[in-house]
């Protein structure tokens, strides 16, 4: 099941054709089966959020930020905004 995973995880982040697959991993029939598979019942959706947790942690950050920045120049950009400005010269 590794080199499955192996094998689908090179072709998302590679986004190469199928038939481009290198030989290591199973056939690329078996990969791709596997593939729809996990996605049809959520397998892919819950490994992508697993390595989406794990990401920070293993540059040394906590897993879930616990704060948020907002940029107040854009926000008062946009309050001036143009759609109520009037057309023409």
């Amino acid at each position: 099941m590794r080199e499955v995973l192996n094998g689908v995880l090179y072709v998302l982040d590679t986004g190469c054709q199928w038939r481009a697959l290198p030989k290591d991993p199973p056939p690329k029939s078996t990969v791709h089966d596997y593939l729809m598979l996990w996605v049809w019942d959520g397998t892919l959706e819950r490994i992508h959020h697993a390595l989406h947790l794990m990401s920070p942690e293993l540059e040394g950050r906590e897993a879930s930020p616990n704060a948020g920045v907002i940029d107040s120049q854009r926000v008062k950009g946009a309050e001036k905004g143009g759609a109520h400005r009037p057309l023409g010269p």
